[in-house]
């Protein structure tokens, strides 16, 4: 497909808005517990049988390593027209379901409904996190705040429309689930391709300036849907006036590539100047990047000597699976996400065991503040490898030391404790996955980075299986009791107690290794801070001699 404003100027950030309202809706993954009492309730599941259906929803993202492979040899826009159409089957199933257009289907085939709706995600990701951290290899800090900012925005999104408009109708959320994200996808399509990363400081400049606008953006939608939330009921002229602001401020980012188009005519010589000076400093730069190590260079060296590149260049798969660094961060990963999945897919069970009988506002809140832990964590972790070369993983390692606060908080069930824990696990989730993104990067190189993402998103099945479906499904089943017609079901504080104490000391264990990772690469990181000094060193004097 032929892409759209392909010009190096307006290109780039056009390509990166689409990613972003991709990502405001691929987080359709992380709704389950919206509408899993529904499901539970019309097919007369145990909550093992329930945490089984939500363990195959994630298991799709263990397919993941298709759009990995796929990445390399297929353009943008085809990854995310099949992940269009792979969510479109998937959740337009579920809707068919529990809308009560069909009979409930086979336990098995529902599985398998679930699986795709899981794997559309990835088909999605991919195409948004690879394109982009090619076209701002600089910057995969702030891109990947941004980008899983807004794809932790994307719960609440959908969240709150569905409870402003439709009364949170768990048939008319799958509905939106299934439509929304194929829509946007297929729009996405003409205008997300992968453009030439910037080659000047004054680009890089640029690129800094438009990224804090676009936090500047995030935020203020992220505070627009907590003030929904925490403002209680609303009426129905105050739930469309909420709607219509919600489409506005997504639409909002626009605003960047317009003004990138409408900014330069203002002076001649800016027109004539980057036809020119580019091609000349280009030219002379080339024998430099061959012979000063980055983090990221090239290793044909290594490879016509056989040897194993070092950590801060570029591996493939099975070069990369060899190093102890992979498997620290692919075990620690999985103790911060295994455990907050587990939050997210038994939310529902575990609002309705404290006597809550909406948790919707707990949905919401996880997705916001997990939110500001995407944004924050993607900014700071930049700008402090920036001024001190601090190792990015050692903001993992805070995450898991917060991640477990919140879950003993859980564990003592006190007033409050699921809004604080809730908010907690959220940010901390928010933080491991979008330090993790550069880190991978930082450490393995962006030549594989489609297929090595998807490597570590299997973490994602992996850690739901292991803390979703056997932990908290078979310790709930152990304290419920049977309800007429089928199921179970537990209430009070004893319902998730021991599930919330072990995947605090999971998390203490994520804390060791991340600690360990931090150690291991330092060296790294110093690398890529003396990098960006460099490059902000020469700023001034790029810009002085324009």
């Amino acid at each position: 497909m032929a892409p759209l404003f392909s010009t190096s100027g307006a290109g780039k950030w056009v390509g990166l808005v689409a990613a972003i309202w991709v990502q405001a809706v691929c987080g359709n993954n992380y709704t389950f517990a919206n509408y899993s009492h529904a499901l539970k309730s019309l097919m007369a599941l145990t909550q093992l049988q329930l945490n089984n259906l939500s363990v195959a929803k994630d298991v799709g993202k263990a397919f993941g390593l298709v759009s990995g492979f796929a990445s390399d040899c297929l353009p943008t826009s085809v990854l995310l027209i099949i992940g269009s159409l792979e969510g479109l089957i998937g959740y337009g199933a579920q809707w068919l379901v529990v809308s009560q257009r069909i009979r409930p289907l086979p336990y098995w085939q529902m599985c398998i409904f679930l699986c795709l709706g899981g794997n559309s995600t990835t088909w999605m990701n991919t195409a948004v996190l690879v394109t982009c951290m090619r076209n701002f290899p600089k910057n995969r800090g702030p891109v990947s705040g941004i980008l899983k900012g807004y794809l932790g925005l994307s719960t609440a999104i959908f969240t709150d429309i569905c409870t402003a408009l439709f009364s949170s109708d768990p048939s008319t959320f799958l509905f939106i689930l299934a439509v929304v994200p194929a829509i946007v996808c297929l729009v996405a399509a003409f205008f997300l391709h992968e453009t030439p990363p910037a080659s000047e400081p004054s680009e890089f400049r640029q690129e800094t300036q438009y990224f804090h606008i676009f936090n500047g953006m995030a935020i203020t939608l992220a505070v627009y849907l907590l003030a929904f939330d925490i403002t209680g009921s609303h009426g129905q002229l105050l739930s469309l006036v909420f709607a219509v602001g919600l489409i506005i401020l997504l639409a909002t980012p626009l605003g960047v590539p317009l003004y990138s188009v409408l900014s330069k005519p203002r002076s001649a010589s800016d027109i004539e100047q980057p036809m020119k000076v580019p091609l000349l400093v280009n030219q002379s730069k080339k024998p430099k990047t061959t012979t000063t190590p980055t983090p990221t260079a090239g290793v044909e060296l290594q490879y016509l000597e056989g040897k194993q590149p070092c950590i801060g260049q570029d591996h493939t798969i099975v070069e990369m699976i060899r190093t102890f660094d992979f498997w620290v961060l692919f075990v620690s990963f999985l103790c911060g996400v295994g455990t907050g999945l587990c939050v997210m897919n038994n939310m529902g069970q575990m609002g309705i065991a404290l006597g809550y009988s909406d948790v919707s506002i707990f949905i919401s809140l996880t997705s916001i503040w997990g939110f500001f832990g995407r944004i924050a964590s993607g900014l700071l972790s930049e700008y402090f490898i920036w001024k001190f070369g601090t190792p990015r993983p050692l903001w993992n390692a805070a995450s898991q030391v917060i991640m477990a606060v919140g879950y003993i908080i859980m564990a003592l069930a006190l007033p409050g404790s699921l809004y604080i824990g809730s908010m907690l696990v959220g940010i901390c989730y928010g933080v491991r996955l979008t330090i993790t993104v550069p880190v991978a990067s930082e450490l393995f190189g962006l030549k594989y980075y489609g297929l090595l993402y998807n490597i570590l998103i299997l973490n994602l099945p992996l850690g739901s299986f292991l803390f979703s479906g056997l932990l908290a499904g078979y310790l709930y089943d152990a304290q419920a009791i049977a309800v007429p017609g089928g199921g179970n079901t537990c209430v009070g504080a004893h319902c998730y107690c021991l599930v919330f104490v072990i995947m605090a000391i999971t998390c203490v264990l994520g804390f060791g290794l991340d600690i360990l990772l931090a150690i291991r690469t330092r060296n790294v990181y110093i690398r890529i801070h003396e990098s960006k000094r460099s490059i902000a060193a020469s700023t001034p004097d790029s810009s002085s001699a324009k």
